[in-house]
């Protein structure tokens, strides 16, 4: 129950999250990110160097680059996608990464085969897809697939198998049992990935016009929003399935919607209801563990 309650802790994070990532989005993004990463792992050093297997064996050196280029993978696509897709198209895609981390985690023995797990996922990602379609009823946007959904959709993938790496190196004990440590290095090499690509495609004096507000906005992402949540999911990582820890990811749109909410009341009508109730439902009954019998 500590690690359900955490990702519900995760969810809640990470759905704040987005109206500040929008309040410094004239900065080259990728740099943004890999400076946020750097923050995070500022901030986890006092943790994760505590624990006595701090510096990673030799067998766990593929593990954590390959983590980080899951990292790399996803929020590159995501910003690159974010110039050629809609909105409405890529949270579509998203609500794909429980599922797909639950059919890569059975490939992978890490997932246990369970009917009901795989009901709840599908009933989490029906609801979530029409909280997606009730925000474009009132917001706008259209549904499409092109280009730029395809590169979103390899970026899902990506995001998908970073729990599932994760859980995988534990259950053969090539990863630290400290999660503050796996996440510490996972963030470190997705940083520097990040940060060689942003170096390559990204003019380095935009950042330059980073102001006061910018800094203090990044180290709220980076402790608040990168170290904190993938802190937590690595925690839950080590009790939950991958597509168990992944399913917490339909309720980034319910928190999505209850801050359009405060920010526009008038925009409250039936129309979230459906996708509201089926997210719930699912999440309570992941948190009950009725969903991995």
């Amino acid at each position: 129950m500590r690690e359900h309650v955490g990702m519900l802790l995760w969810a809640l994070l990470v759905g704040l999250s987005f109206p500040v990532v929008g309040l410094v989005e004239t900065l080259p993004p990728l740099l943004l990110t890999a400076l946020r990463f750097a923050v995070a792992c500022a901030g986890l050093w006092w943790l994760a160097r505590r624990s006595p297997h701090f510096w990673p064996a030799w067998r766990a050196l593929p593990l954590y680059a390959g983590m980080g280029l899951c990292l790399a993978g996803f929020f590159s696509a995501m910003f690159w996608a974010a110039h050629h897709a809609t909105a409405l198209s890529m949270a579509t895609l998203y609500v794909t990464v429980p599922l797909l981390a639950y059919v890569m985690g059975l490939l992978l023995g890490v997932e246990r085969r369970a009917w009901r797990m795989a009901a709840v996922l599908l009933l989490g990602a029906g609801g979530a897809l029409l909280l997606a379609l009730a925000e474009a009823v009132v917001q706008g946007g259209a549904l499409q697939f092109g280009r730029g959904e395809a590169v979103f959709f390899l970026g899902c993938v990506a995001s998908a198998l970073y729990p599932v790496i994760s859980k995988w190196g534990l259950a053969s004990g090539r990863l630290a049992d400290s999660a503050a440590v796996r996440t510490f290095w996972s963030l470190a090499a997705g940083g520097m990935l990040i940060g060689a690509l942003g170096l390559a495609v990204e003019p380095v004096n935009g950042l330059a016009a980073m102001g006061i507000k910018d800094a203090l906005l990044l180290v709220y992402l980076g402790l608040g929003s990168s170290a904190l949540t993938f802190w937590l999911m690595q925690r839950a990582t080590a009790a939950l399935t991958p597509g168990a820890v992944t399913a917490y990811s339909y309720l980034v749109p319910f928190v999505s919607m209850l801050l359009l909410f405060v920010r526009t009341p008038e925009a409250i009508g039936w129309v979230w209801l459906p996708g509201s109730a089926l997210v719930m439902l699912a999440i309570a009954l992941l948190a009950s563990g009725r969903a991995g019998r």
